[in-house]
């Protein structure tokens, strides 16, 4: 142990240690550091934290924060149970400003679709669909009822 009683060897019991863990995670998260690289997206944090890698940063588009989420989509199924990922987009570049928020993308309803289905497929949690259906008033009138070929505009995340 050193001064601060943490332990500068390996793992005695046989359990990875934090920086083992971290190493582990951004291993698998590569594909995601490495978009996040490739589209100026400013690292604030990657570290170990409450069990999981916490990568923060700041996009200087929503494009550049789509393309590090469709990274993290490549590797997880549904929204990633090992990592937490919060990628904002910078103020004036596309992000909100001034209380404004960006115009958001639109999506053709397909069959089978349900909002909170399209929520968890742009937000990477399903029980954001409250936020479609806010930017979706003026042509949605039940968030249970919408229609393959219905356009809805899908905002950024609040």
């Amino acid at each position: 142990m050193d001064l601060f009683g943490k332990n500068k060897g390996p793992a005695t019991a046989g359990a990875p240690t934090d920086e083992e863990n971290l190493a582990a995670k951004k291993q698998k998260y590569a594909g995601a550091l490495e978009a996040a690289s490739k589209n100026q997206v400013r690292l604030q944090n990657v570290h170990w934290e409450n069990g999981k890698i916490l990568i923060r940063g700041e996009a200087p588009s929503e494009e550049a924060k789509n393309k590090v989420w469709d990274a993290v989509k490549a590797v997880n199924a549904g929204p990633p149970q090992d990592a937490t990922i919060e990628i904002t987009v910078a103020k004036g570049q596309g992000g909100p400003a001034g209380g404004a928020q960006a115009p958001g993308r639109t999506y053709t309803v397909q069959a089978g679709d349900t909002l909170s289905k399209i929520s968890k497929q742009f937000y990477g949690d399903g029980n954001a669909y409250m936020t479609i259906f806010n930017a979706n008033k003026d042509t949605l009138k039940d968030p249970d009822k919408i229609q393959p070929g219905q356009q809805l505009t899908i905002p950024p995340k609040s």
